[in-house]
């Protein structure tokens, strides 16, 4: 290891495995994923050579928003296990050299979380203004047109103290007033909770929703917006997201996890390149890494792709560390959105760029997304506003363990049908394939871990045309150049480039193949070339 890859954090150097706790592995047989099942895979996680498991909520729950409707901050749901099995999972991980990362949701919590109940108890209960409750509007209307993610009007009208209470998603999940000093304390004391247990970071879900407008003004419509687009996208959300106040409170949750060492927090921001920087905060005070998700949400071309990579590149403050990810629970699987052939390209892409790589479980065997039928559909997204195919659960579907029944994932029926073909996209089927997509993410881990220059070293783009995608990664003497068709049709990369030879590709087989400064690209083709010095 170099001298300047040990002056970086582990989450600088690292790479994060995104763990959907309902659907990796189910431990006690009842069909939903669980702790003690995620320990039973601890072996898995050190063999593919990831760095940090990122758990979405395990929280205690009802369960209308799958664990995102929080009623109890500081415990485990019964579904998943207890804080006993969280305890041994962290300790095990640890054992290993792996860290842990939690999900925080400071925004809402659940209606039948202890704090709401007093808060809707009555006007002059002393949570009233734990969560933001405003009076109707003319003729007994909403305070304001704001509207729910997930459907239909942000406020819920409240019969026993006459008012409204706001819920940026679903009614059962009223918003925190983070306005209240009160709360605050409240939410930092979580973080000290999970941090004395031995959490190593946290991702914190929709950061930038947190702080809304003082006056309730109304939002504008949004001269974007078209139809096939989910509903709360009819306005532009200026008045009750991205608030300026939000980075005061981001500042003291950085000082809560600076209080414990090398720690650390990705935000949940889904904004324009020039906002999301922001939360980096002045000189460092905010989320470490605000996450980036332009590889989920820009066309699959590569002039687009590279100039996204050098704005991103540019606009990042000095202090800043970059961020990558190709999927998450809340959007449609790389494999569905671009095709297998190119997922593979997508892998070589997420592990070659400059910044921490965020996988979510199931990437590396290629896994798609799931038609769900409509008796089977869980998620309330889905239920609100059918038709407009912005259901999650396609993408959260049970982890691909083996050939045999179920997949390895349970010994009952799983909460989410698996894929048709998850006998050819499973650990069993590629493990020891030499040409699958684990094997590819095996090796590009593998070459990650190995090269500070493909994990710390800087960026350079490289002169590329048409469908293919160039840049270099440099660290001292030691230089790549990673190239990549992003394509359906074969070409050539050529420029002013030193000689060198291909280390790994992406269909496994140009292993050792020499480089002169011209390249032929089959489609879907991607290399990592070593330059000679």
């Amino acid at each position: 290891m170099s001298a300047k890859s040990e002056e970086h954090e582990w989450w600088q150097s690292g790479v994060v495995y995104q763990v959907y706790p309902r659907s990796f592995q189910d431990a006690n047989g009842d069909g939903v994923g669980d702790l003690r099942g995620i320990l039973s895979r601890v072996d898995y996680f050190e063999w593919l050579g990831v760095d940090a498991v990122w758990l979405s909520p395990i929280y205690p729950s009802p369960m209308k928003d799958f664990g995102y409707d929080i009623s109890d901050y500081c415990g485990v749901d019964p579904l998943f296990g207890s804080l006993e099995d969280f305890d041994a999972l962290t300790a095990e991980l640890h054992r290993r050299g792996m860290k842990i990362v939690l999900d925080f949701v400071p925004n809402h919590t659940s209606d039948q979380h202890p704090w709401f109940q007093e808060s809707r108890s009555s006007r002059d209960n002393p949570k009233r203004a734990w969560y933001i409750w405003r009076n109707p509007g003319p003729n007994g209307a909403p305070p304001n047109n704001w509207l729910s993610q997930f459907g239909g009007e942000a406020w819920e009208y409240d019969g026993v103290t006459g008012q409204y209470y706001y819920h940026a998603f679903l009614k059962e999940q009223p918003d925190l007033n983070w306005r209240n000093p009160e709360v605050q304390e409240a939410m930092l004391n979580v973080l000290r909770f999970w941090l004395d247990r031995g959490v190593d970071g946290f991702r914190v879900d929709v950061i930038w929703h947190i702080v809304k407008d003082d006056e309730f003004r109304n939002n504008d419509p949004d001269p974007n917006y078209h139809p096939g687009l989910a509903p709360a996208r009819r306005l532009l959300a200026t008045y009750n997201t991205d608030r300026p106040e939000v980075h005061h409170i981001i500042e003291r949750m950085r000082d809560v996890l600076d209080e414990y060492g090398e720690k650390m927090m990705v935000g949940e921001v889904y904004l324009p390149l020039e906002r999301l920087v922001t939360y980096y905060g002045a000189q460092g005070s905010g989320v470490h890494l605000p996450f980036n998700f332009q590889l989920i949400e820009l066309p699959w071309h590569a002039r687009v792709i590279a100039d996204a990579i050098d704005k991103y590149e540019g606009l990042l403050p000095s202090y800043g560390w970059p961020n990558w990810v190709l999927g998450n629970h809340d959007n449609p699987r790389i494999a569905t959105r671009i095709g297998a052939a190119q997922a593979r390209v997508a892998a070589m892409m997420l592990l070659t760029l400059r910044g921490t790589p965020t996988m979510y479980y199931g990437e590396e065997l290629g896994m798609h997304n799931v038609p769900i039928p409509p008796e089977r559909v869980q998620d309330p997204f889905e239920k609100n506003v059918p038709g407009l195919g912005l259901g999650r659960d396609p993408e959260r579907t049970p982890m691909q363990w083996s050939t045999g029944p179920r997949t390895g994932f349970s010994e009952a029926e799983p909460w989410l049908p698996i894929a048709e073909d998850y006998a050819s996209r499973c650990v069993e089927a590629q493990r020891d394939d030499p040409h699958s997509m684990l094997t590819l993410y095996r090796r590009l881990l593998e070459l990650w871990r190995r090269e500070p220059a493909l994990n710390i070293g800087d960026y350079r783009s490289a002169p590329a045309q048409g469908d293919v995608l160039a840049y270099r990664r440099v660290e001292g003497d030691s230089q790549f150049l990673i190239v990549l068709n992003l394509g359906g049709g074969a070409a050539v990369f050529s420029g002013m480039m030193p000689v060198g030879h291909v280390v790994l590709s992406t269909h496994l087989d140009r292993e050792g193949e020499a480089f002169n400064g011209r390249i032929e690209l089959r489609p879907a083709d991607g290399v990592v070339v070593r330059l000679e010095k």
